[in-house]
């Protein structure tokens, strides 16, 4: 037994009762790391050498050609065409081929996260998309995943992050963030809202952007509380809002065709939100108003005169009122809007929520690294946020997950950086 307040203490007294027991651990602990670098050497090794970019591209061509249908030209320049599969790798999710429903469990006997789901919730857009791909053999557009590696130099971080023998990320880091990845988030974010942001106290790390969403909610609504929600919506927030015991409040989105002088023929068109819908649904029960812009699954991108409307009614809410601004798809805006809606230069075309006028205070910032990078088994999401929105949710986190995964986390603060140098391709 040692008392931790005292560190020579503790080294006096563990070498004083037992130097051949110190010394045992020692070598223990020595044999235990050799073990564990050859083992991680030995599986690197079976991808093949990793010492130059072009031998990493080779591997990625040889990883992706296996998540495709192989063409018969790339199958004649394989020396074992056989190593490639003919079938096309639709989606990561198979959960939809199992035989559990909500109707096989008795209400009767369901906790209070399942009684508030409610009878009537089946199974996930994507686990039944999933299955029908799987049964007509069809591509599955029903889940939001890129079907290619990642860039190099992210592949190339991961590895030198995982063989990194100094800084051995393969134990628990901190609960709210490794380190390494909230102090290059805070720099990130302090260019994008051009304010500083303290990495240890408004930002936090989650197993994806999704249970970032659910530690929001699960914080700030309570029974009884309503959170608006613009239709049409990623399926994700109407349960998740009824899990915290919220009461999901909706905004339809309108849709405008465009114009082109055919008669009765739409070739196209945009969703706008129209103002008075909005605040025809704010009440004082309004906790939350969650806005994903670039928006699933419209790809709509709200303008800045329609964020400002949105904070408008932020404000006729009450000081209760926050908004959840889920941001993963901020890097993927497929045309610039018009030059009188653009603000900054730190993500072109995209307006970070939290950055408008008295809203940092009001708002919760979500992100991940998934979309982005093609890596959505990566798994690390964030929230930034001020401290009071932020440190109910580090006091949630370690009862959901100790942490997110150390290594990826340490991947991901290697990878960011990078992502800012000129692509290479």
């Amino acid at each position: 037994f040692f008392s931790l307040k005292n560190p020579k203490t503790m080294v006096t007294h563990m070498f004083f009762i037992s130097p051949p027991t110190v010394i045992a651990c020692g070598l223990l602990g020595i044999s235990s790391f050799l073990q564990s670098y050859t083992i991680f050497t030995a599986a690197f090794q079976s991808l093949g050498p990793f010492s130059t970019r072009s031998d990493l591209r080779g591997q990625r061509r040889k990883l992706t050609l296996s998540t495709r249908q192989a063409s018969p030209q790339e199958l004649n320049t394989c020396d074992d065409p056989t190593e490639f599969s003919n079938s096309v790798d639709r989606a990561p999710c198979f959960d939809g081929v199992c035989d559990s429903s909500p109707d096989n469990a008795p209400l009767s006997q369901a906790g209070e996260a399942t009684l508030r789901l409610g009878s009537m919730t089946g199974p996930t857009v994507w686990s039944e998309f999933g299955r029908i791909s799987q049964e007509r053999d069809l591509a599955n557009l029903g889940q939001g995943f890129p079907d290619w590696l990642p860039p190099d130099f992210a592949v190339e971080s991961l590895v030198s992050a995982t063989m990194d023998v100094m800084k051995s990320p393969h134990q628990y880091t901190r609960t709210a963030g490794h380190p390494n990845l909230v102090k290059q988030l805070a720099r990130r974010y302090s260019n994008h809202l051009m304010r500083n942001i303290d990495p240890m106290n408004e930002v936090a790390v989650t197993v994806g952007a999704s249970q970032a969403l659910y530690l929001c909610l699960q914080t700030l609504v309570k029974p009884g509380d309503e959170v608006i929600l613009f239709e049409p919506f990623f399926d994700l927030y109407v349960n998740q809002i009824k899990l915290a015991g919220g009461t999901p409040v909706y905004v339809p989105l309108t849709f405008v065709p465009y114009n082109n002088g055919d008669e009765g023929k739409v070739t196209g068109g945009q969703w706008i939100l129209e103002p008075e819908k909005l605040e025809r649904a704010i009440s004082p029960k309004t906790r939350a108003i969650v806005l994903n812009s670039p928006h699933n699954p419209t790809g709509k991108v709200f303008t800045r005169s329609e964020m400002e409307i949105i904070a408008d009614n932020v404000i006729k809410a009450g000081p209760q009122c926050v908004v959840i601004s889920d941001e993963v798809y901020k890097y993927i805006v497929h045309s610039p809007p018009p030059k009188e809606e653009l603000m900054g230069t730190s993500c072109p075309g995209h307006v970070h929520f939290a950055s408008l006028p008295n809203m940092w205070d009001r708002t919760i910032t979500v992100s991940s690294a998934g979309k982005t990078f093609s890596a959505t088994g990566w798994q690390v999401g964030w929230c930034i946020a001020p401290s009071h929105l932020i440190a109910p949710v580090h006091q949630l986190l370690p009862y959901v997950q100790f942490c997110a995964s150390t290594v990826i986390q340490e991947a991901l603060a290697r990878t960011l950086p990078r992502a800012d140098e000129p692509f290479e391709g």
